[in-house]
């Protein structure tokens, strides 16, 4: 980390480095205001330009310094951008690479800006619940004119500097060396004399400001009814209209209720707890990992298929092993299919299809595993079927190639002993379908080796997956936790609820879906296979009838056309189900229990509870190293509302005392036997703690 001066040609050059992405720490920002005063008390120097180290201008906020003193402390940001409007000297900006939040708005506050047209330059505040607070909303309006500016921040979007070159933002938009081009500007605009602009004098020129910001109020309202961020963004925006300093007092005290907000707060949760998932507390950077380049998959089938398209798309070879040639031509197809819907859409072009399909290996002999650095097998849950498939994988895959299974609930320990390298054995759970969904558990094995943690992770990274890492346990980190969530739900339709009511329900506090919609969406069979075997293993864990009377009535959801929900062909529309509430009133009939009428609050208090008590079971067992992992497999993986933060800290923002007074109410009423309190949650909810306080955690990840 450090700021250089040097000069040329009556310029001083300010340089400030601080990898990965030149976050304006405290350090920077003391070194750049140094740097400043004293190149404006140099009299051999006439002008200053400013430029971030290696390929990167500046991201903006140093995030290590995030939630610390040190993020205020003098000179804070809007400190040093006053320093640098102030500077008796002309200021230029050489924006080397990408300039986002803070960094953007440190260059506003220059004379001049240059830019090199790979460059891409950006606001993304909101998407953590802010806005940009360091003058933003007042400046980049006067630069690149209203509606642009309003696009930038209210998406939060980056923006190309060529896309911007015919504005205000930037003086030149070059291909070649920025300082250089910043050097020969400024020895230009000294020569020339004259006042030097400042983007704070300019004004907001619009033909009709007051209808686009009424249009533009009413488009954010119905996109963001639940982010108060947008709408605050415009409200900033629209203050530019005004003197610049009445526009700061708008935007500072836009600025500070948002912080505080409790959707802010659960976006930043959410963006330190996706970094954090990526780190292994005992896999250092001396950690190498091995190669990747070449991929194997067993099994063509819907996950397989959808597994494959991930490293097909980041330009990864896949060798696709099937049992029958019927099953490997439709999985083939279907990706084709997807490919080119996609192609159709215009998210792909024809040339982009082809280049995917021609990296696709598809064949009905293991041999073509051989080469493969990592093999995925993708094939029916069931232990003997495992069994079968690594061991016919462990006999032609090359040493140090890595064995994966994307089983989503099986012991993975066990999975590994049909190897005869458990060292080189992991799950790795993709989520269905498995080329959209985000979220990926990296299942870690008792004698999984490092390097193969680290691979994974480094992997995850490639195909664009958020990674978190998961111990090992029956269901993992999500589908584990989710079970207990949908006996509470089979419980409730028990007690006096039917399916479109908890839907709804849950649906209205922010899930994507409800848990009814979503078995039938998934197929209920998944889910009846899953008791069965529980059943076996776990005679002690009860469960409501209902939903396995459902799956002996054929109900198994979309797939069948009809399942807790009727559905008409072609349509996926889900019909409340007569034939399903007499079965659900008839059940509960003959177990004795009187039905009642159940409030929504109820229900979501029940729901997301089980969840909470499941994660803290979770966390202390050390199945996941800290309670941010568990919000961001729901929130990645689950449809968990994002402005909530996840259940965990849901459950800390709800206060954990209040979580565990309202489980012991419930554990008064039927099947109260569910409501055992986690012991950690009883320990952190007598101290007055939370699950994601610091001193609580990290654990480390049971193998």
């Amino acid at each position: 980390m450090a700021v250089t001066r040097t000069s040329r040609d009556g310029i001083a050059v300010v340089t400030f480095d601080n990898p990965p992405v030149n976050g304006l720490g405290l350090d920077i920002r003391r070194g750049l205001a140094e740097a400043l005063a004293a190149a404006n008390a140099d009299d051999a120097i006439q002008g200053i330009v400013i430029t971030g180290g290696g390929r990167v201008f500046s991201g903006g906020a140093d995030i290590k310094e995030f939630n610390t003193p040190r993020a205020t402390q003098a000179p804070n940001l809007h400190d040093l951008i006053a320093a640098v409007e102030a500077s008796i000297k002309p200021v230029c900006i050489a924006i080397n690479g990408t300039a986002l939040g803070g960094g953007l708005e440190l260059a506003l506050g220059a004379n001049y800006r240059v830019a090199n047209a790979k460059a891409e330059v950006g606001l993304p505040e909101v998407k953590i619940g802010i806005l940009p607070g360091a003058g933003g909303t007042q400046r980049l309006p006067r630069a690149v004119g209203l509606e642009a500016a309003l696009n930038m921040i209210v998406s939060g979007a980056s923006v190309p500097a060529a896309q911007l070159a015919g504005t205000d933002l930037f003086d030149r938009v070059v291909e070649g060396d920025v300082v250089d081009a910043a050097v020969e500007l400024l020895v230009q605009k000294i020569a020339a004399g004259g006042p030097h602009p400042r983007v704070r004098d300019r004004k907001v020129e619009h033909d009709d400001a007051q209808g686009f910001l009424a249009w533009a109020r009413m488009g954010v309202a119905a996109a963001s009814k639940h982010f108060p961020a947008p709408l605050r963004c415009v409200d900033a925006v629209a203050a530019s209209l005004k003197p610049f300093d009445e526009g700061m007092a708008v935007e500072r005290e836009g600025f500070t209720v948002l912080v505080e907000s409790p959707e802010s707060r659960a976006l930043r949760h959410a963006f330190f707890g996706e970094r954090a998932a990526g780190k292994i507390d005992d896999i250092g950077a001396d950690v190498r990992p091995r190669s990747n380049d070449r991929v194997g998959i067993v099994g063509a089938g819907t996950m397989g298929g959808g597994i494959a398209m991930n490293f097909l798309n980041a330009g990864i070879p896949v060798a696709l092993v099937e049992t029958t040639q019927q099953a490997l031509d439709r999985g083939v197809a279907t990706i084709g299919r997807n490919y080119e819907n996609s192609a159709k859409k215009g998210k792909l072009t024809a040339e982009q299809v082809a280049q995917r399909m021609g990296l696709l290996t598809p064949s009905l002999d293991y041999a073509v595993l051989a080469d493969a650095d990592l093999v995925i097998e993708a094939v029916y849950e069931d232990y003997a079927v495992k069994q079968s498939v690594f061991g016919k994988i462990d006999a032609v895959a090359r040493p140090g190639a890595i064995l994966a299974t994307n089983t989503s609930t099986l012991d993975v320990d066990r999975i590994a002993t049909f190897t005869s390298r458990p060292q080189d054995v992991l799950g790795l759970h993709f989520f269905s379908p498995a080329n959209v969904m985000r979220l990926l558990e990296v299942v870690r094995g008792a004698q999984t080796a490092k390097d193969v943690m680290a691979t994974a992770m480094a992997m995850a990274k490639r195909i664009r997956k958020t990674a978190v890492v998961s111990g090992v346990c029956d269901g993992f980190i999500g589908n584990r936790m989710i079970e207990q969530y949908s006996r509470q739900a089979g419980f409730l339709l028990d007690e006096g609820a039917l399916p479109q009511q908890v839907d709804r329900a849950m649906e209205a506090f922010g899930f994507a879906m409800g848990p009814f919609r979503m078995g039938d969406l998934a197929g209920n069979d998944i889910g009846w296979a899953i008791r069965k075997r529980r059943y076996i293993e776990r005679p002690d864990m009860v469960y409501a009838r209902n939903a396995d009377l459902l799956c002996e009535m054929g109900r198994y959801g979309q797939k069948t056309g009809k399942g807790w929900y009727d559905y008409v062909p072609g349509d996926r529309t889900p019909h409340p189900s007569a034939e399903v509430e007499a079965m659900i009133v008839a059940q509960s009939r003959a177990q004795g229990i009187e039905r009642r009428e159940i409030g929504d609050d109820e229900i979501v208090e029940r729901l997301v509870y089980a969840l909470v008590n499941e994660g803290a079971r979770i966390l202390e067992e050390g199945i996941a190293a800290r309670a941010s992992d568990i919000d961001i497999v729901y929130l990645s993986g689950y449809g968990f509302p994002v402005w909530r933060g996840g259940p965990m800290f849901h459950a800390d923002q709800v206060g954990l005392y209040n979580v565990l007074a309202a489980m012991r109410r419930y554990a008064r009423g039927h099947r109260g036997d569910a409501w055992e309190p986690a012991p950690l949650l009883l320990e952190l909810a007598g101290s007055g703690r939370a699950f994601n306080d610091p001193p609580a955690r990290p654990r480390a990840v049971a193998a």
